[in-house]
């Protein structure tokens, strides 16, 4: 009878790295939830920590109350007037949504001319860069009186706040193509808008999307710097009037409340970010960019 030889098969065993990375993350439903924790608790300290500083200062009478209000008062002022501070708030957030929407799509169809055509991106790319360089605060004013008092002029300040770094940051994404794959696409008969679909454009949103969070925070900056210069609602409206009447607790929560909205619209697109582009190195769980 002929010997059955065997081949022992070797064992197969993860990478001492692999291993590790799966012992620390977590399973079950609560693993984004564990994630988020553990990449907040330390800016949230630090929010605590500045909070808690504010309290002291304030309640050992080192500044005077009509320069540094006390955070309790502060928030005596919302909640004395919330009905106040939700419409102002609703006015500020509606125009930094339309003009971020707006900033978005033209944003991104001027970075793909430009990155089609050399011509329009030599010609195009010293003006973006010389109207970028201009403080909106100048030319808010000739906003109002070309287009009045308004929804128009806020918008069109919120757009051109957030239009630069969407506009650089998906045609730097839509250049850093490798070429061999732009040409391996052509050799497989793939025209323009097929290698525009699959190659070009989705490997610009890692690029896009840092762009856009960027722009989240300058589009709220925006559309208060069009209240500044003339509206009779919004937060902008609401900081000028704090600021004329000496009110600095409404004045702060003004700015509280301004800063909240550009954090909120800020995770918003990080979470539209992390459903996009859940495979990129941007979204592991040790960077110091990501909330999720």
């Amino acid at each position: 009878m002929a010997a059955q030889s065997t081949i022992e098969q070797p064992e197969r065993t993860a990478p001492a790295g692999a291993t590790a990375s799966a012992a620390r993350r977590p399973a079950g439903a609560g693993a984004g939830l564990l994630r988020f924790a553990r990449n907040t608790w330390r800016p949230a300290a630090v929010l605590v920590a500045i909070l808690a500083v504010w309290w002291l200062v304030t309640a050992a009478d080192l500044v005077k109350p009509y320069l540094v209000p006390s955070p309790g008062t502060t928030l005596d002022v919302v909640l004395a007037q919330p009905g106040y501070f939700a419409h102002h708030t609703w006015i500020t957030t509606y125009e930094t949504v339309l003009g971020f929407a707006i900033a978005i799509v033209v944003g991104v169809l001027a970075a793909v001319v430009m990155v089609y055509s050399p011509t329009v991106e030599k010609s195009l790319y010293p003006l973006l860069l010389f109207a970028q360089v201009i403080p909106k605060i100048a030319i808010a004013p000739l906003f109002i009186v070309w287009l009045g008092f308004g929804l128009s002029p806020k918008v069109v300040v919120a757009v051109l706040m957030a239009f630069f770094p969407i506009v650089i940051s998906t045609v730097t994404g839509m250049k850093s193509i490798d070429p061999e794959m732009l040409q391996l696409s052509a050799t497989m008969g793939a025209g323009p808008a097929q290698t525009f679909r699959k190659i070009r454009f989705p490997a610009a949103l890692p690029h896009l999307f840092a762009g856009l969070k960027v722009a989240a925070t300058m589009a709220v900056t925006g559309a208060v710097v069009g209240e500044f210069v003339g509206a009779n609602e919004g937060l902008g409206y609401v900081i000028l009037q704090a600021n004329g009447n000496l009110d600095t607790p409404t004045l702060f929560a003004g700015l509280i409340i301004m800063s909240l909205l550009g954090v909120l619209l800020f995770v918003v697109v990080e979470l539209l970010e992390y459903l996009v582009l859940p495979w990129h190195a941007s979204r592991r769980t040790d960077a110091a960019t990501t909330t999720l």
